[in-house]
């Protein structure tokens, strides 16, 4: 089988489609990913990949789209926007890569194309091609809400290969733990590749007082500098070890002294031996929080981070602050309140129970 795997060309949308892909590949299946930008990295997997957004830069489709629909853009900033946002952003990058996908998929000829919810030039492609087509959530939105929102801008790309409108997936993947939120489709556990770097060895045990993680995004945008300035300032008064995965330099300037740096390193191995994480708001870094059982503070902000962040509070499982917020206090109760953990926990045994990607390969398969 014969298998195009479809992503937006962003790291944090390529990165949780990979696992499947290398089940397929380890299968005996051929897998070939269709993505660019920094989703290119993928290919230190072992998969191929092939750009179909060469020179591609979000930022300037933001610039382009946003400022047409100015209550969508102050609601996207605010994190309020819910899939609309999402809807003119991707739908204009769909847009673009829409003709590339399909060109590529002609060309191959795939007996299944995988794909993302902001991706949908995967499901443009199957449908021209008449091949089944697969939906794998990676985000903590349900995915029909983001492919009818992005699918709403591409009525130009749609007609240019023949559609009037998308037919339904073969079938969806869905990764979300049904505690924290609903999604359509055949669970599935997530798992993210994370690229290179190495872990340190004094990151593999837990120090002599509890470890904090503080990440933040692979993209980063207006108005947005994530919780790194916020838990520096903070650290000081907090008894733990804080770990800034990362930073940019100016979160490095005057570090108290129970605050350690390091590069981009492979983030799962380090959690087993941490006690909370701190991040963005972005879908991995909730998902891999949960995956650990580790409670997290999610920070409130554009795009879907308000909507992940609440999300965990609402569960449980964490904390959901504006970055301005957080404090000695916040950070302390994330490490001492026994609800936070045991709810984090909880979530942690229900994505363990769900199926690994390699269990979904032959149905995938039965699908051609």
């Amino acid at each position: 089988m014969r298998v195009l795997v479809v992503s937006a060309p962003l790291v944090g949308h390529v990165f949780p489609l990979v696992p499947l892909a290398v089940a397929l590949r380890d299968a005996g299946h051929d897998v070939l990913l269709a993505t660019g930008g920094g989703g290119l990295a993928a290919a230190d997997a072992g998969l191929p990949v092939h750009d179909v957004a060469p020179g591609f830069d979000f930022g300037r489709i933001a610039l382009r789209v946003l400022p047409r629909h100015p209550f969508v853009a102050r609601a996207e900033l605010a994190g309020t926007a819910g899939t609309r946002g999402a809807g003119l952003l991707f739908g204009a990058l769909n847009d673009q890569l829409t003709d590339p996908v399909v060109a590529l998929a002609t060309r191959w000829h795939p007996d299944l194309v995988l794909h993302e919810p902001f991706a949908v030039a995967g499901a443009v492609a199957a449908a021209r091609l008449g091949v089944p087509a697969v939906r794998q959530e990676n985000a903590l939105f349900d995915g029909r809400d983001l492919v009818r929102a992005t699918t709403a801008r591409l009525g130009a790309a749609l007609r240019r290969h023949g559609l009037t409108e998308l037919p339904p997936p073969a079938a969806a993947l869905a990764v979300a733990p049904p505690s924290v939120t609903t999604q359509d489709g055949w669970p599935m556990r997530y798992t993210s590749f994370v690229g290179g770097g190495e872990l340190p060895a004094w990151l593999r045990e837990p120090g002599d007082r509890p470890r904090i993680l503080v990440t933040r995004s692979t993209l980063t945008g207006p108005g947005d500098r994530g919780p790194m300035p916020a838990v520096v300032a903070a650290a000081a008064q907090v008894d733990a070890e804080i770990v800034l995965v990362r930073p940019d330099h100016r979160s490095t300037r005057a570090l108290p002294g129970n605050v350690r740096v390091v590069d981009w390193i492979p983030l799962d191995e380090a959690l087993p031996a941490t006690a909370a994480l701190v991040h963005h708001g972005g879908a991995g870094s909730v998902f891999g929080a949960l995956a650990a059982g580790l409670p997290q503070l999610a920070t409130v902000g554009p795009g879907d981070r308000r909507h992940n962040a609440e999300l965990v509070a609402r569960r449980g499982a964490g904390l959901a602050l504006r970055s301005r917020d957080i404090t000695p206090r916040t950070l302390t109760r994330l490490l001492t309140d026994d609800g936070l953990r045991t709810a984090a926990g909880q979530v942690g045994r229900e994505i363990a129970a769900m199926p690994p990607p390699s269990e979904l390969v032959a149905r995938l398969a039965a699908l051609v």
